[in-house]
């Protein structure tokens, strides 16, 4: 099993809309970023992801979900009038892959930015490299360990 982070903007989507999708699971798409479409490619089911909510004050891990479905074409690169459209991405050979995950858990408050740079052992995380901006990261079985002692996990059901 590897563990990851994915980013969301939660005025765009939240942890609170992936909670509330049916089955706590929905497809995670709109990816546009080569590498963090390799990685989804790389993911397995039961594969754990944390949530980040990006673009916020301040931006924080706010749960946690697991992949329930691997790689597959994200219909949005076909559509025209979406804005996630690829003109160069062909239906027999698509460019873009999403993967369907499902909340599973949450922390009793979210982990901030700030203490995670300040934990220790999370100096070389990749989301707290300079200039990191992958909405896909993969996490460490060292950094997952730290991350989900820093607080209670309370599962969802």
């Amino acid at each position: 099993m590897r563990y990851w982070l994915m980013k969301t903007e939660p005025n765009t989507y939240s942890w609170d809309d992936l909670k509330a999708a049916p089955q706590r699971t929905d497809c995670w798409d709109g990816i546009r970023n080569y590498q963090a479409r390799n990685y989804l490619r790389e993911m397995q089911l039961g594969d754990t992801v944390f949530i980040y909510h990006s673009q916020v004050q301040p931006a924080s891990i706010m749960g946690i979900a697991r992949v329930t479905r691997t790689a597959y074409p994200d219909p949005t690169q076909f559509d025209p009038a979406g804005k996630y459209f690829d003109p160069k991405s062909q239906p027999d050979n698509p460019r873009w892959d999403m993967v369907d995950v499902q909340a599973v858990s949450e922390f009793d408050t979210p982990i901030p930015l700030p203490e995670l740079r300040q934990t220790p052992g999370l100096e070389a995380m990749v989301l707290l490299r300079k200039g990191m901006r992958l909405s896909i990261q993969p996490v460490t079985p060292q950094e997952w360990q730290i991350i989900t002692s820093l607080r209670t996990l309370i599962p969802l059901e």
